[in-house]
């Protein structure tokens, strides 16, 4: 894909690859993947703000949150220093969540602007370094919590990991924090199916890495049935739905049925625009975007 920045791309674009008929319906023949920014070391945690009209993600190694306005286009620094913050999601009010490499915690932002701490510690001991974060229609919060943020000192500090590395639940009443799953090494990307009735975690410690797929049960608090719902041969997966320089799009039986080439590795992705059909990617370096023929599930 040579064609940056800015050049023409013939309809329908070649970057988005219909690779089994079921997933023909959802490519646009009048749309292209657009690169919106550049300029970046580390782009993750793309969340839509709708009722701004406008997009926020994690430049994580700059310690910084990024914002670009779908109006103007114009891009901005929303937070400096981030605590190199990577993952973020909103909750069912609204609010930004974020998951903080360098303070190794999770935190809410309130609507004055103050920052509540939702979990930095379970059982007595620090978290790892959360990830990645979704929320669910019950108020709970849930969370990866892998070591990638205390390896180094590029997206985070040196630390010695005190837990392992759980996937996490926060109870929207009481805010208990429990560990979900200790079965995963070092979880990744988190996402809920559209019924909340499965959870799928991104294992980047397995070699070929996976998706795995849990059953949630018990009222929506606990998981159960872990399999194997992706083994990815070659791919990296890391928020949901990526892969190696683009992102692969699965149905819910596990088959690759898309594909859409980046020039960049693609470390994640949320819907957002006007009508939830703008298909926004965080990659490497850069931010693009697609129009598709589907929308993003409402309040996700």
């Amino acid at each position: 894909m040579d064609r940056w920045p800015n050049s023409p791309v013939r309809y329908p674009d070649p970057a988005v690859q219909v690779l089994d008929p079921s997933f023909a319906p959802y490519r646009l023949p009048l749309a292209a993947v657009e690169r919106l920014a550049t300029g970046f070391r580390w782009a993750e945690g793309p969340v839509w703000f709708g009722d701004g009209r406008f997009l926020l993600w994690s430049d994580i190694p700059n310690n910084r949150v990024m914002r670009w306005e779908e109006e103007t286009g114009a891009v901005s620094v929303f937070r400096k220093p981030s605590h190199n913050t990577n993952g973020n999601t909103r909750d069912r009010q609204g609010r930004l969540v974020s998951c903080e490499h360098d303070a190794r915690r999770v935190t809410r932002t309130e609507y004055d602007g103050t920052m509540t701490v939702v979990a930095d510690r379970y059982q007595g001991k620090p978290l790892n370094s959360p990830n990645d974060v979704v929320c669910k229609s019950d108020g709970s919060i849930w969370f990866s919590d892998p070591p990638f943020g205390i390896l180094g000192n590029y997206e985070g500090h040196v630390a010695t990991p005190e837990l392992p590395t759980n996937v996490y639940r926060v109870d929207g009443r009481t805010g208990e924090v429990t560990a979900v799953t200790s079965d995963i090494p070092r979880p990744n990307g988190l996402c809920f199916s559209p019924d909340e009735s499965k959870l799928y975690v991104v294992v980047s410690g397995a070699v070929p890495r996976e998706i795995r797929v849990f059953d949630v049960v018990v009222g929506g608090a606990t998981l159960a049935n872990n399999r194997v719902f992706v083994n990815c041969g070659d791919g990296v997966p890391d928020g949901m739905r990526e892969a190696l320089d683009g992102v692969s799009i699965f149905n819910p039986t596990g088959k690759l049925i898309g594909h859409i080439s980046l020039p960049e590795r693609c470390a994640n992705l949320c819907f957002g625009g006007w009508r939830r059909n703008r298909l926004f990617m965080a990659a490497s370096q850069s931010l693009y975007a697609l129009y598709v023929n589907t929308q993003g599930v409402q309040g996700g």
